[in-house]
């Protein structure tokens, strides 16, 4: 079964947010518009954002929402104490997830693991052979995900690695290559993918044994190519609305989910739309984009 979710940073509100522009929905304001709109599950955000301990688990059950997974990133090249205070800072998060996994219903949430990237990446979205990570830098990366991974699976839960744009896994390639040398599954991120010069139907394919957790979005890459001529091309990309509502952009949104229905997955597809609130109309566009999103899936999923 299909679950769907939706998630803080489709409202504005992850940390590209200009709360100096906009005051952004605090998390009860956030957990009634997920619900308001039709949604079973919603992501974690920053943690604390919705509650922690007893008080998540109880937020979540007043707007009868369940946790669908929650993003985490971390330096996985760089400083073994950079390291370590990422991975100390994360395990309150984790026993949190563990605590939820265990009162709600349907399925568990994945702790979603990511690459922090680097200045470097941040400067070239979209990704290059010459960026990848080669030799020891690799196989640090590799130990340090699966040292993660052990931290997850030791609280009995799944977790997930999200491929994303300016991290060290964004392309096809780095992709491939992750999954031929981590243990740990895959979210796939039909926007992401977009983004770092993936097809996602023909990927999503190529990939389906070893995708566990589902990021829908649609993106218009146009504003990738623009991004190349910026001086700071991560804000460029995210304040100029790389990513639209469903089905305004270049994903083959019916293929898509065709492929993963016909695949048999099972779990979580989170609904994401990154914006940055920059005006107060943003506001209510982000919410009526989430309601139309909503809308739009009920043919597949009503």
């Amino acid at each position: 079964m299909i679950t769907l979710a939706n998630a803080p940073v489709s409202y504005g509100v992850f940390g590209l947010s200009r709360p100096d522009m906009v005051p952004l929905p605090s998390g009860h304001e956030l957990l009634w518009m997920i619900h308001d709109a039709g949604y079973a599950g919603v992501d974690l955000g920053a943690h604390g954002l919705f509650g922690t301990g007893q008080e998540l688990v109880d937020n979540l059950a007043a707007y009868e929402l369940s946790l669908c997974g929650g993003w985490m990133d971390f330096p996985f090249v760089g400083s073994d104490a950079g390291f370590k205070h990422a991975v100390d800072a994360a395990l309150p998060v984790l026993d949190d997830f563990a605590l939820v996994a265990t009162s709600q219903p349907g399925p568990a949430p994945l702790p979603t693991l990511a690459d922090s990237g680097s200045a470097l990446r941040r400067a070239h979205p979209g990704g290059a052979p010459e960026l990848e990570l080669r030799g020891q830098e690799w196989e640090l990366f590799v130990d340090r995900v699966e040292r993660v991974g052990q931290e997850v699976r030791s609280r009995g839960l799944e977790p997930t690695f999200h491929h994303h744009v300016c991290t060290h896994v964004e392309t096809p390639h780095e992709i491939e290559r992750f999954l031929d040398d981590v243990s740990i599954d895959l979210t796939f991120d039909s926007g992401h993918l977009l983004l770092g010069g993936g097809e996602p139907v023909e990927d999503y394919g190529r990939w389906a044994t070893r995708i566990n957790h589902l990021h829908l979005k649609d993106v218009d890459r146009r504003i990738l190519v623009e991004a190349e001529k910026s001086e700071d091309p991560v804000r460029h990309v995210w304040e100029k609305k790389v990513f639209v509502a469903l089905g305004a952009g270049d994903l083959d949104l019916k293929r898509m989910l065709a492929d993963i229905i016909a695949s048999g997955f099972a779990g979580w597809l989170v609904v994401e739309q990154d914006v940055v609130l920059l005006s107060e109309p943003d506001i209510s566009q982000a919410v009526a984009d989430q309601v139309a999103n909503r809308q739009l899936l009920r043919t597949w999923f009503p």
